[in-house]
Parts: structure tokens; C-alpha cells; sequence
């Protein structure tokens, strides 16, 4: 006797072996003996064996007509046997109702299981619905596959096409655009990006990389909508002085501006005056909302998504010609000496005299300029602002000193950093294809030094002000110089190595960055409420909110960073292959590679294995491919003869921040290119469902 069973959902037969009231024991085609219990036991036979009835059974239903089937079902709960009469004859064979059987399990959109072996029919509405569904289905079914043969062939279709990026980026695994890629990419056994490229989806590399970081961090665009700028609600005093900023031409949210006062007197008070948006944006409110999930500025060559709307930029920016909201920080010192006497904080409104451009005025600031050496050529306004320069040179330079003797060993700048402009940018952003221009830098120049350490001091005071007052801030520290110790930010002022100061606390970009204007809030609450300042500032000691902040800041800043050196190295392949570029001067800095002289360039060579670092070599270049903005170059000779091995520069990442242009990161911006397109090559390529 064999009997046909129910195991969990699935159909099985087998031979009984000995049953009682409650179970059969039932010994399989491979030997496995189970359990059986009465409830599960659907049918009885003789013959023929359990899998030649399985199969025959199967067969068989394969030839019962659902809708004939559903048609003489009754309205009530039935079993599958009594079908089986209606549909076969009054005397259906086993053979038969397990045909039945198979066929009412496998068409719940005909048939509701109500149990084990027993259904109740599906309403005329549900049937028709059903059948519906499953004719759009098989559609869509037969649509991927004509996409996916299309793609095979190389020609992507429109409806790809249309859904690129968010198929590469942001995929929507059930969408029939994103499986026809998926099925291809297996077909071929094809990386989605190679097979998608290969088929000419992407138009444009620039977009790839665009649409790849606006879709992960930027997915409702990089606009605000309308928000209105937060108006002071509170009159400020007018400061006794005339400052002046000193930016990039393309800088717009201009944060910080000096001032000097009492120069020839033997006693010098020195301004540093910051933006002051915390009086007006308040913890918790719709803009600083927007501010906490963008948290920093993001810059690349000819574009930059801000951190804080327009309108309010634009209303609290240093910009010459009015008096703006600021947080000045007052320094009191020794002319001669420049000892530092004391400091005071002091929030107020900030006359702006000037707004100096170092790109168009560092040629003429000189440190012989500086020295009193007279150029006939030099606008009025630097002339005007001679003593104060050089005063401000002078202090930077002592400042840069003391810094150096507690770092332990001096700061040096061998490498320029780089500038990039785009021409003919039309609209609110290039496209990818503008002429690109690429110019050098050399760090340490008297405007840069200037401001470096002026914003270094306010930094380092006001830090160390928050700690004496009991207020928490957000800082950044460093515990050593040695190999592999890394800048770290938390909420209790530390020492930072790095730049040779006791505490070090992001205060003085209040329009750019997060962390910045959340340490204003509190430095603010220090100047009007003094000693009781822990009770009145927005974030107490130990509050949770702090420490959230600190690690969305450090993850989002990591990847707009990663961005900027894709997009710089994007638009460094491009500026090679707009000049015919083939060979250029490199140095060896690792492994193999090689690092250009004159370009923001690094890359693998082949012929660098086994060269000292620092050793000078001719680089013949490969074809740039700017998806994966990826070079290759070959030695061509041995520029010079061996020389011992030089140190690369000690990056001062704050002062570079703070002169107005984003971090020069320090890293293989190949590393970065690669991490732009690991989601693509990650997709799943074995699965089409």
C-alpha cells in the first residue's frame, strides 16, 4: 500500500510501513522513514509506484482546463476528491484526484487553500484580476528579455537608458529595467558598468560621477526650495573697526575678516571677526534641520553645493561695504614681542572695509613688499593696508614658530597646492566637457600664512575658553606625530599634535560647516552669559546629541572629500587629454607609483617597481578612461641620479581649510576613483529574479 502525503507544503508518496489512529509510518523511495500524521494523508494506492504516480499524476494535470475546472467547483469549501467526480466521473480513479490535486495547488489564483486537501473557489472578480496580473507579468517578463537581447547586442534601450544612474546607484531591484541589466550582465558574464558602457548608456562620464554622489547624499537635489533667511532679532553694537577678509575670488560665504588696531602705540589689538548665522538659525529649526543632514559645504572645480541656503548666506557673509553680524575674538599683545596679553570675545556688528582676493593680489603681497620694498604697480587697497599686512606677516610668522617648537620639528610645505577653472560654464553647473584650466599654488604664502594662523589662534582660544567655562565643543586632537595616529574629533578639548596647540575647536566656518556652527552656539552663550554659560548654551556636558553630530559630520565630510579628489581627478584627465599631454615629469612616492610634478596626478607606472622613493622619472601616459579615472603610464627614463629620500610635506589640514578652499587630502585619489564605481561592479549579476 502506498500512500500519497502532505510535508510541509510539499507533495511526497511512499510505502507504508505500519500506521495507527493517529500516523503512518512511511518509508520513502530513498530509504527515509517518516512520520506521517492522519491529517496530512491524502490518498491511498495500489500501483503503480510512488514515482512513477507522481510523475503520471503531474502529467495529468497538466491537461485539466482550470477555467472547466473552476466552473464545476461548488461555492462552498470542497475537497479535492469531490472535484475530482465532478470534473473526471463519478468514479475518478486515485491517478485522477491526484491530478486534481496538483492542479487546485498550483492555481490559487482560481483556488483559496482552506486546508489540507481542501479549497474554496475564488470569486469571478478575484479570477479576473488574477488572470490580469498574470498576463502583465508574462508582458514584463517578455519586455526584460528583449531589453536584456538588447543590451547583449550593445544598444541600450531608451527605458534603460532613462533609469542609468538609479539602476547603477540607487537600484530598484523589482523594477524590469534593473533585472533586464541584471540578466544580461549574466548572459555575458559581464560587470553591469563594462556591459552598460559597452552598450553606450553613458553619454556622459561627468554625469556618472555627478549622479553617483547627488543620488547617495543629494537625492532631492542639491537645492533648498523656498526658505526664508532668519532675520536678527536683536540690535548688535558697532564695532570701532575697519576688517577686511582675504578669500579666493570664488569664494561666497566668506566666514572670517581681521582687523588690526593700535599699530605704533607698542600695544596691538588684533580682530578676528567670524560670520555669525548662530544668532539668527536656531537649534532644531527647518534650516538648521536641512544644515544637520548636510553638514558641510561640498566643493568641486566649478561647482559647490552649501551647506546653508543662499538667502542666508548671503545676509550673514563678511561681504565690504556693511557692517555684518559677528563673533569677534579681541587678542591684546606686545607690539615688539608679540606676547599674547589676553583675549575677549565679544559679539557685535563688524564694518567689512575690504574684501581682498589673494589669487589676484598674492603676486604683489611679497615678503620684501612686506618689508617696506615699494612696488609703483600695487592696487591703492594694498598700499592702504601695508602696515596692517605686515604687521599681521610678522605675527604669523611668530605664531608659526611657537606652534613648531611644540610640535617638535617644523612645517614644511614642498608641494603647490592646485587650482582649477572651468571656462565657458553655462547654467548653474558644467557639464563636463568645459575647457579646464589648472594652475599652482605655493603653500605658505604670506596671505595664506596670514590667515592659517590667525584662524588657528581663535580655534585653539576659543577651545580652550569652552573648556575653562565648562561648556562642551566639538574638537579635534591629536595625540602624537608618530606614523599612524590620526586627528580625532570628540567633545573635551585634548591636545592636537598635529599643529602644536593644547585644544583645537573648528569655530571660525560657521557658513560652511556644521560642527563650526554648532561650536559658535556654545561660544556665543559664553560671551553673554560667562561663568553660568554651561546652563544657558544649547548642548550640555555629556549631551548625546554631540556625539551624533560628530559621527554624521565625520562620515558625510570623508565622503564629500572623496568627491572633490574624484572630481578633481575627473577633470585632471581631462585637462591632459585637452592638451595633448604625453608624457610628463613624475616623482616615485610608493610601490609604483608615481606621482606628476606639475599635475594633481597619481598614478601606477609600469618600470617604477624597485625605485627609491623620491627617484625623478619621465612618464609616458596611457589613455585616461574617465568612468573609472583610471591612467596607467611607463617609464620612459631615469631623470636624475640617485638622491636620498625626502620626506613629503607635513599637511596642515586646518590652515588649508580656513584660507578658504577645501582640504588638499593627502591620499591616493586613485583609491577614491575606484570607490566612485565599486557599487557598479558590486551589482548581482547571477540572479535575474
Amino acid at each position: 500500500m502506498y500512500l500519497l502525503f502532505d510535508e510541509a507544503g510539499k507533495f511526497m508518496a511512499g510505502r507504508v510501513l505500519s500506521e495507527s489512529d493517529a500516523s503512518a509510518q512511511v518509508e520513502l523511495d530513498s530509504g527515509k522513514r517518516i512520520k506521517v500524521k492522519g491529517a496530512n494523508q491524502l490518498l491511498r494506492f495500489e500501483s503503480p509506484a510512488p514515482a512513477a504516480f507522481m510523475a503520471a499524476s503531474a502529467a495529468l494535470s497538466q491537461e485539466v482546463e482550470l477555467e472547466m475546472a473552476w466552473e464545476f467547483a461548488p461555492d462552498e469549501e470542497f475537497g479535492f476528491a469531490d472535484l475530482a467526480r465532478d470534473y473526471f466521473s463519478a468514479q475518478a480513479s486515485v491517478q485522477q484526484q491526484a491530478a486534481i490535486l496538483f492542479t487546485l495547488f498550483e492555481a490559487p489564483h482560481y483556488f483559496r487553500r482552506a486546508g489540507k486537501g481542501r479549497f474554496r473557489k475564488a470569486s469571478a472578480e478575484v479570477v479576473a484580476q488574477a488572470l490580469a496580473a498574470i498576463e502583465k507579468k508574462k508582458q514584463v517578463l517578455a519586455q526584460i528579455d528583449t531589453w536584456a537581447q538588447a543590451l547583449l547586442a550593445g544598444q541600450c534601450p531608451q527605458a534603460v537608458r532613462d533609469q542609468l544612474y538609479k539602476i547603477l546607484f540607487k537600484p530598484d531591484k523589482n523594477a524590469p529595467e534593473y533585472k533586464a541589466v541584471v540578466e544580461a550582465a549574466r548572459a555575458s558574464q559581464t560587470a553591469p558598468l563594462a556591459l552598460l558602457q559597452k552598450a553606450g548608456a553613458i553619454d556622459s562620464p561627468y554625469q556618472f560621477h555627478w549622479k553617483r554622489f547627488a543620488l547617495e547624499y543629494f537625492p532631492k537635489g542639491p537645492g533648498f526650495g523656498p526658505l526664508a533667511a532668519p532675520v536678527l532679532a536683536q540690535d548688535l553694537p558697532l564695532a570701532q573697526v575697519a576688517a577686511f577678509s582675504i578669500d579666493d575670488s570664488a569664494t561666497t560665504e566668506i566666514d572670517d575678516a581681521l582687523s588690526v588696531q593700535g599699530l605704533g602705540t607698542g600695544s596691538v589689538t588684533l580682530g578676528i571677526h567670524i560670520a555669525a548665522p548662530a544668532l539668527a538659525l536656531q537649534p532644531g529649526s527647518e534650516i538648521d534641520r536641512i544644515a544637520r543632514e548636510r553638514l558641510s559645504t561640498v566643493y568641486m572645480p566649478g561647482f559647490k553645493i552649501t551647506m546653508l541656503p543662499d538667502a542666508l548666506v548671503q545676509h550673514f557673509t563678511l561681504q565690504e561695504g556693511r557692517a555684518c553680524p559677528a563673533v569677534s575674538l579681541y587678542v591684546e599683545m606686545d607690539e615688539a614681542t608679540l606676547e599674547l596679553r589676553g583675549t575677549r570675545t565679544v559679539v557685535e556688528q563688524v564694518p567689512i572695509a575690504h574684501n581682498l582676493r589673494h589669487d589676484q593680489l598674492e603676486h604683489w603681497v611679497t615678503p620684501e613688499w612686506l618689508q617696506g620694498q615699494q612696488v609703483a604697480e600695487a592696487p591703492a587697497v594694498l598700499q592702504d593696508l601695508q602696515p596692517q599686512l605686515a604687521f599681521l606677516h610678522r605675527l604669523a610668522c611668530g605664531l608659526k614658530e611657537r606652534r613648531e617648537v611644540v610640535r617638535g620639528k617644523p612645517e614644511t610645505f614642498n608641494r603647490p597646492d592646485y587650482n582649477f577653472r572651468l571656462r565657458d560654464v553655462h547654467g548653474d553647473a558644467p557639464m563636463g566637457n568645459e575647457t579646464v584650466e589648472i594652475s599652482t599654488r605655493q603653500r605658505g604664502a604670506p596671505l595664506d600664512l596670514i590667515v592659517a594662523e590667525a584662524m588657528i589662534l581663535a580655534n585653539s582660544s576659543w577651545g580652550a575658553w569652552l573648556a575653562d567655562l565648562g561648556v562642551p565643543g566639538i574638537y579635534r586632537s591629536q595625540a602624537s606625530l608618530a606614523p599612524g595616529v590620526k586627528v580625532r574629533m570628540g567633545t573635551r578639548a585634548a591636545p592636537h599634535a598635529g599643529i602644536g596647540v593644547k585644544c583645537y575647536a573648528w569655530s571660525t566656518s560657521p557658513l560652511r560647516r556644521y560642527t563650526d556652527m554648532v561650536n559658535q552656539w556654545q561660544i556665543i552663550a559664553c560671551a553673554r552669559h560667562g561663568s553660568t554659560a554651561a546652563l544657558a548654551a544649547p548642548f550640555k556636558p555629556k549631551d548625546a546629541q554631540l556625539l551624533a553630530i560628530i559621527s554624521g559630520f565625520e562620515d558625510a565630510y570623508s565622503a564629500y572629500n572623496a568627491h572633490q579628489g574624484a572630481m578633481e581627478r575627473y577633470w585632471t584627465l581631462q585637462y591632459v587629454q585637452q592638451n595633448g599631454i604625453t608624457e610628463l615629469p613624475g616623482t616615485v612616492f610608493k610601490d609604483n607609483m608615481v606621482r606628476a610634478d606639475t599635475l594633481p596626478l597619481v598614478m601606477p607606472v609600469l618600470g617604477a617597481q624597485g625605485l627609491p622613493r623620491g627617484a625623478r622619472v619621465l612618464v609616458r601616459l596611457g589613455l585616461p578612461d574617465l568612468i573609472t579615472l583610471d591612467i596607467k603610464g611607463t617609464v620612459v627614463e631615469r631623470l636624475d641620479a640617485a638622491q636620498p629620500e625626502t620626506a613629503d610635506s607635513d599637511l596642515l589640514e586646518e590652515a588649508d581649510d580656513e584660507v578658504g578652499g577645501p582640504i588638499a587630502l593627502a591620499i591616493d585619489i586613485a583609491d577614491a576613483a575606484e570607490d566612485a564605481v565599486a557599487a557598479t561592479q558590486a551589482m548581482p549579476a547571477h540572479n535575474p529574479a
